[in-house]
């Protein structure tokens, strides 16, 4: 999984920019030392909530993992051609599997305020950890099923279903059962 974990050098080199040692990282991200070097070394498939802590410690977009050469103008990504992948372990600090691919919609524009992504969610293993930042979130299930645990509501959603909610609640998505599903999810988080 390390060889498919782009995010680790990313962290590392803004990091070391702003000469920022590990241990003022984890403590401004409020994370550990060792989730940081687990991530930098790409020894951790991440967490989506730490990873937002960790951007707004050293000032950077969400996207500013994922962005390659930004530009200023459109970004169009046609069908087939968003082979580039972020992989998620959803809300657990331990995982070694992705339960969430992430397929970025806009990594190459510069100065965003909303991350579009299509998602593949995989059904999850084990514990269910619900987990909360700033920001807003949009999915629409374009296929299969999958719940969201909202504070102590659950919704479950179909192809064609969607959802707009404040991510400060706590909240987790998965796959229904053991088929995969596909979502479209658009995220905005302030830094």
């Amino acid at each position: 999984m390390a060889d498919k974990n782009i995010l680790g050098g990313k962290i590392r080199q803004i990091r070391e920019t702003q000469n920022m040692s590990v241990e003022d990282l984890a403590n401004n991200s409020n994370t550990s030392t060792d989730l940081i070097n687990k991530l930098e070394e790409g020894a951790l498939v991440p967490s989506l909530t730490p990873l937002m802590q960790i951007a707004r410690a050293l000032g950077v977009r969400l996207g500013t993992f994922l962005d390659d050469a930004p530009h200023n103008g459109p970004v169009v990504v046609k069908s087939g051609e968003s082979d580039d992948v972020v992989r998620f372990s959803g809300n657990c600090d331990t995982c070694e599997s992705s339960t969430l691919d992430f397929f970025s919609l806009a990594k190459d524009k510069s100065d965003r305020h909303m991350e579009p992504f299509i998602i593949d969610v995989h059904p999850g293993s084990g514990e269910v950890n619900p987990s909360s930042h700033e920001g807003e979130e949009f999915i629409y299930v374009l296929s299969g099923q999958i719940e969201i645990l909202y504070g102590k509501d659950s919704f479950t959603l179909s192809t064609g279903d969607s959802i707009y909610y404040d991510s400060v609640i706590s909240h987790h998505v998965h796959a229904v059962g053991t088929e995969d599903a596909k979502i479209l999810a658009v995220v905005y988080a302030p830094y």
